[in-house]
């Protein structure tokens, strides 16, 4: 048999996997940031290849949980990469986007889309989220970044610090197993911030075909693909002390 079309899928989905494992495999931070600059420009085709759907599951999800209007909500796209999250939240009605992310090569990918207001640089886990002001926005979404070698768990408060009070947050992670053990943090973290009255958990939606495995031990149950989770939560309101 000739080299079908199957074959030549593995062959583009196995440059793809050499890819993703680059950026993935701990390297230290300023070379997996080299590495995603190096990525910009191919990012989009590859992660089509992969059939990647957080960007259209999470904009979805948020914006069911969002009260309209939409337009005039500010909201910040954290590890906003080339602006796959902000094409799928302007087809739902937001207008008002702000995207930061650690790669400069990702950020003017990001620019040419004419999608978002404003873009700064900043390397979440290590330095502040650029915000005008605490409480400033009335949504942040982290799509995509929350994973084993990438951004760590303990960025929750700094995310939580630039959200409104009754504000949303939407989150992102996936659940292959050599993720499992990063969303166990993630997890015990978010449970913690829950507990503390910090937010409110709306939506925990675990996704079968998340994006296409690449390696056959990180398929779910052998179907080729991987599974991942959507999280939305609302930021609690500072509780009004009643006048007596």
């Amino acid at each position: 048999m000739g080299a079908g079309p199957g074959r030549a899928g593995m062959g583009l989905l196995a440059a793809v996997r050499d890819r993703v494992a680059a950026v993935h495999r701990g390297s230290a931070l300023p070379e997996r940031l080299r590495l995603y600059d190096g990525w910009a420009a191919r990012y989009e085709q590859d992660v089509a290849a992969l059939e990647y759907r957080a960007p259209h599951l999470a904009a979805a999800s948020l914006s069911f949980a969002f009260p309209a209007p939409r337009a005039g909500a500010r909201l910040l796209d954290v590890a906003c990469g080339t602006g796959l999250v902000a094409r799928e939240l302007h087809r739902r009605g937001f207008r008002c986007l702000h995207g930061v992310d650690g790669s400069a090569g990702m950020l003017e990918q990001a620019r040419s889309t004419g999608l978002y207001q404003e873009l700064r640089l900043c390397v979440l886990g290590t330095e502040p989220l650029p915000a005008p002001a605490a409480e400033h926005y009335d949504a942040v979404t982290v799509v995509g970044a929350l994973g084993e070698g990438q951004v760590p768990s303990t960025v929750l408060p700094e995310l939580l610090r630039v959200t409104k009070p009754g504000g949303f947050l939407c989150l992102t992670t996936r659940s292959n197993p050599s993720n499992l053990r990063y969303k166990a943090e993630l997890e015990a973290a978010l449970g913690q911030l829950e507990r503390s009255g910090a937010w409110q958990k709306l939506l925990a939606q675990e996704v079968e075909y998340w994006e296409k495995a690449t390696a056959e031990e990180e398929s779910t149950q052998g179907t080729g693909y991987i599974s991942g989770v959507v999280y939305i939560y609302q930021k609690c309101p500072v509780p009004h002390l009643e006048e007596g």
